[in-house]
């Protein structure tokens, strides 16, 4: 088969599922990508998933192109970008059968994917089971099993942990102080000192102020109007100053994790044969 005709659906267009799909489009997939109505990427600026919001956004010089249908999205197939739909059941398999389907959600459980829905079927960290809902499992927790290709067995659990920089950890993430609408005051890649406030959620009694947990450059946060439940994760500091282009580039993760999900699609390919 022509890899021109090897279409692999992705579900989720979040800052993971980006280096995914940015990996496979340069390698000559065609890719769509399935999303919701209200993405909440942090890293939105690496984000493919801000297509839905903007009508189009380019990551990398990679341009992914909101679309409201399979036949639109075969279009901008046709001009070499990534349609992104929005698809949460993914009715487009009533249409087409894609080549593989790799979910990057990273809900931490499966919301709906089955190995009925392609050949090959693969998805990334907890809460999937290879050899029963999905073909492989891509482990997505830091540290030496990062990008592990897993043909049996499920992923590493969930912590909650978020990885370290410069020794921070836990505290670098902000999460939403009350359920409301979130209004931001710093923008992504701004230097922040701990204690400013870089955004409020509005509630019903008055706003509720969200500050800087640590000093260093704001690396991700979630798009200004965003409805907010409480404890919702809406930014992420990045201690390290001297990072600041990387605040608007793929992540040494996303890139890891793409490379397992590519290799994972090859191996599927030789076992099956086609």
């Amino acid at each position: 088969m022509e890899r021109k005709n090897q279409l692999i659906i992705v579900r989720g267009g979040g800052e993971i599922a980006t280096g995914i799909i940015h990996k496979l489009h340069r390698c000559g997939y065609p890719v769509l990508v399935l999303e919701s109505g209200f993405p909440s990427a942090i890293r939105r600026f690496v984000a493919f998933s801000e297509a839905i919001y903007e009508g189009s956004w380019e990551v990398e010089e990679v341009r992914a192109v909101k679309v409201s249908c399979y036949e639109e999205a075969c279009a901008v197939l046709e001009e070499g970008d990534i349609p992104v739909m929005i698809d949460e059941t993914c009715n487009v398999l009533k249409k087409k059968r894609p080549w593989a389907l790799v979910d990057g959600i990273l809900a931490k459980r499966n919301v709906g994917t089955t190995r009925e829905m392609a050949d090959k079927i693969i998805g990334l960290g907890p809460g999937f089971t290879a050899g029963k809902d999905v073909d492989l499992v891509i482990e997505t927790m830091r540290g030496h099993n990062l990008g592990r290709i897993i043909g049996y067995g499920s992923a590493l659990p969930d912590t909650g942990v978020p990885g370290k920089h410069e020794g921070i950890g836990t505290e670098r993430v902000i999460h939403s102080p009350a359920r409301g609408i979130f209004l931001g005051k710093a923008g992504i890649g701004d230097r922040v000192v701990k204690g400013q406030m870089i955004g409020t959620v509005v509630t019903g009694q008055g706003e509720v102020a969200v500050e800087a947990s640590v000093t260093g450059l704001l690396r991700g946060i979630i798009k200004d109007g965003f409805p907010v439940e409480k404890g919702l994760k809406i930014a992420d500091i990045d201690p390290r100053e001297r990072e600041y282009e990387s605040c608007f580039t793929i992540s040494d993760k996303a890139r890891c994790i793409a490379g397992a999900v590519l290799e994972g699609l090859l191996m599927l390919e030789r076992k099956q044969g086609y």
